[in-house]
């Protein structure tokens, strides 16, 4: 072997014993940080008080029930929307009837007691059955809610009319008829923003 080929042999046989010396002993600085995070869902929590709005006895056409409720929003987000669906059955004392009793039921949702003090909307039980429950809040709890809904840990009285209306004509077939009137209030969030 000759000199140039042993030098060469010598200087490479030192820069990797260089490399191996140095790259055991690298060193760098480092940092380092755990979060802890939380996501926690909120929540809708509607209550109606009382669940028993009206109990009457003895209506003749012409008579009216003013009878107010109290909308309760205990959970943690507000409400947006309250999709009301009526249902009701009638029962006919005499098997005669030849019209819908819930047409003669005039219900006028008066106001909201704590945003508003007038006439919110008119209808009958017939026609509030028959509604989209979209409909009725664009009708009556939109306008009485206002832009912000029924804030959390809030709560709303409205007051409401029913009325057995005199239409004039001869009405007898609804003598000793009974009307259970089942209102289901659907409480739906605001939507969602950026947080």
């Amino acid at each position: 072997m000759g000199l140039k080929k042993q030098l060469g042999m010598g200087v490479m046989s030192a820069a990797l014993g260089l490399a191996l010396v140095s790259g055991g002993t690298y060193a760098y600085f480092s940092s380092s940080e755990t979060t802890n995070n939380t996501f926690a869902a909120g929540t809708l929590d509607m209550a109606v008080e009382p669940t028993t709005l009206i109990e009457v006895d003895s209506l003749k056409p012409g008579d009216s029930i003013t009878r107010d409720f109290e909308l309760q929003n205990s959970g943690s987000l507000n409400i947006d929307k309250i999709l009301l669906e009526t249902d009701y059955s009638v029962i006919d004392a005499d098997g005669d009837n030849s019209a819908d009793f819930g047409e003669q039921i005039q219900v006028e949702f008066l106001y909201n007691a704590d945003k508003m003090d007038e006439v919110i909307f008119e209808t009958t039980l017939a026609e509030l059955k028959d509604m989209e429950p979209e409909a009725v809040n664009e009708h009556i709890f939109g306008p009485m809610f206002g832009e912000d809904g029924l804030e959390s840990e809030t709560h709303d009285d409205f007051v409401v009319e029913f009325s057995f209306v005199d239409n004039g004509e001869e009405q007898n077939q609804f003598q000793g008829d009974s009307l259970n009137l089942e209102w289901t209030f659907n409480a739906q969030q605001t939507t969602g923003e950026e947080q």
